[in-house]
C-alpha cells in the first residue's frame, strides 16, 4: 500500500497541470478534494499512476534508492522539489530509462535527451520539462513567446509571498528568459498566482514572507529555505546541461 503522505504530496504538484488537461486522468477536482481534506486512500495512489510523464521517474528514483513505494514522500519530494535521492540514480541509467520509456514520443528531443541525461542530469521534473518536452526545440527554431511561457509555467519553482488577496497571492519568483540562445533564470519578479480554487487548497492561507512552491500558476506547498535552495540548484544544474544542446563539457558543479 502506498504511503498516504506521499500520495498527498504528489497530488499537490499534479493538480495544476491536470486542471489544465495536460497530464493524468481527468480528475482535477478529485485531486484538490484529497488535498484540501489532507486525507488519502488507494484511489489517490491509483490516480498518481495515470500520470505517465511523472510516474516513470518516481519508479526510477525509488528503485535506485532501495525504496519499494514510488509514492514514498522522499521519492515524491525528490522529483518535484529535489533531495539527495536524485544523486543515487546513475546518469547513464537515467538516459536509458528516458529512452526506453519515452521512445517515439520525444520528437526533436530524441537526438539529445539521452546525451544530456548521461552528462549529469538528474530525474527531476525540470529535466523532463527542459530536456524531454519539445518546447526548447521550438525556441531554438525561432518560436519564443508560447514555448517560453510553457517552460516557465510548467517547471516547479520556489517563490516568496508578498501579499494575499482572496484566492490569489502576490509572490516574488525568478522568471525564465531566453537570451542569446540560452535559457536563464532571472532575478525574482512580482507574479500573481492562485492558492485556492473553488474554496479548496493544498495550503493554509499564505502569509507574507513565506516560501512556497509553484506549478503553473498554483501554490502547491510551503517550502523550507533548504527546500527552496535545493529546487533552485537542481533547476540551474539542468539548465546548464540543456543550454549546451547536447550536454557537452563538465557542468556537474552548475
Amino acid at each position: 500500500m502506498s504511503d498516504p503522505a506521499g500520495a498527498l504530496l504528489f497530488a499537490r504538484y499534479a493538480y495544476p497541470p491536470n486542471a489544465l488537461g495536460l497530464c493524468g486522468a481527468d480528475s482535477p477536482a478529485t485531486l484538490l478534494e484529497y488535498g484540501d481534506a489532507r486525507e488519502s486512500d488507494g484511489g489517490l495512489a491509483a490516480l498518481a499512476r495515470t500520470f505517465d510523464g511523472a510516474w516513470p521517474y518516481l519508479t526510477l528514483i525509488a528503485e535506485w534508492s532501495g525504496i519499494e513505494d514510488p509514492l514514498d514522500p522522499r521519492v515524491v519530494e525528490a522529483y518535484w522539489v529535489g533531495n539527495g535521492l536524485l544523486a543515487r540514480v546513475p546518469p547513464g541509467k537515467l538516459a536509458r530509462h528516458v529512452e526506453d520509456r519515452f521512445h517515439g514520443r520525444l520528437g526533436r528531443a530524441e537526438e539529445t535527451v539521452g546525451t544530456i541525461a548521461a552528462a549529469g542530469a538528474v530525474p527531476h521534473h525540470c529535466f523532463h520539462v527542459f530536456a524531454v518536452y519539445p518546447w526548447l526545440g521550438l525556441l531554438r527554431g525561432g518560436m519564443v513567446e508560447q514555448p517560453l511561457h510553457v517552460l516557465d509555467q510548467c517547471r516547479t519553482t520556489a517563490a516568496r509571498v508578498i501579499a494575499r488577496d482572496g484566492d490569489e497571492a502576490d509572490v516574488l519568483a525568478p522568471p525564465l528568459s531566453w537570451e542569446d540562445g540560452l535559457l536563464r533564470l532571472g532575478e525574482p519578479e512580482p507574479r500573481r498566482v492562485r492558492w485556492r480554487a473553488g474554496g479548496r487548497s493544498f495550503v493554509e492561507p499564505p502569509q507574507p514572507g513565506q516560501l512556497v512552491s509553484l506549478h503553473w500558476d498554483f501554490v502547491c506547498d510551503v517550502l523550507t529555505p533548504p527546500g527552496a535552495d535545493r529546487l533552485e540548484r537542481v533547476t540551474r544544474r539542468v539548465l546548464a546541461l540543456v543550454n549546451t544542446g547536447a550536454g557537452r563539457g563538465s557542468l556537474l558543479a552548475a
